[in-house]
């Protein structure tokens, strides 16, 4: 199964959680799409695991292939599997563009960097999947760094994580540490995921 690429804003409703992270999709109609939308029963336990790792499939705009094999290479790592997942995610390049604030959502910062718009410690890299390590920097082309649509992303930073620092004089971002689990999408219950795929 390829990539979703349609509406979010239906995924978000009927998986109820935002998974752009605004609220906005959720926030006029919390319930499911549809005609029988408002009207669905309680999820059993398989329900739920399914729903959980949905929910973190589509944050981070993964096929549920790509998304397997991930879930595979940390349950080969040391440690627990379900925080070892997530870190993985998180180091994932598109992701980490967005977190910087170089775009306002992870399918933006996805499309800078299919259109060869990042630089990786100075190198061209246009793989969304490619995996930071810790030190590593990150920068756009003179020519995005002109974008308006990264413009406004900048102007809309509050703060960031700890775990990545911006320069604004030479615009270029770093990944400081690898994150901890307990510093982002805390509201996932990674455990569930975890449960899902070990049945």
């Amino acid at each position: 199964m390829s990539r979703y690429t349609g509406p979010s804003w239906k995924i978000s409703r009927r998986l109820g959680y935002s998974i752009s992270g605004t609220g906005k999709e959720i926030a006029k109609r919390n319930y499911a799409p549809g005609q029988h939308g408002q009207s669905q029963g309680k999820l059993k336990e398989y329900g739920t695991q399914q729903r959980e790792k949905q929910r973190v499939r589509f944050i981070y705009g993964m096929s549920e292939k790509q998304f397997r094999k991930t879930f595979d290479e940390a349950a080969r790592q040391d440690g627990m599997t379900g925080p070892n997942f997530m870190k993985l995610l998180e180091r994932r390049l598109d992701n980490v563009v967005y977190r910087l604030g170089l775009a306002s959502t992870r399918a933006q910062a996805r499309q800078l960097v299919n259109h060869g718009h990042v630089l990786v410690n100075g190198k061209k890299v246009d793989i969304p999947s490619y995996r930071l390590n810790a030190g590593q920097t990150i920068s756009l082309t003179e020519k995005a760094k002109g974008f308006a649509v990264v413009k406004a992303a900048r102007e809309a930073v509050i703060s960031l994580p700890e775990y990545v620092s911006f320069d604004e004089t030479t615009f270029t971002g770093t990944l400081v540490r690898i994150p901890e689990r307990d510093e982002f999408l805390t509201d996932i219950n990674d455990q569930l995921i975890v449960e899902f795929y070990s049945r």
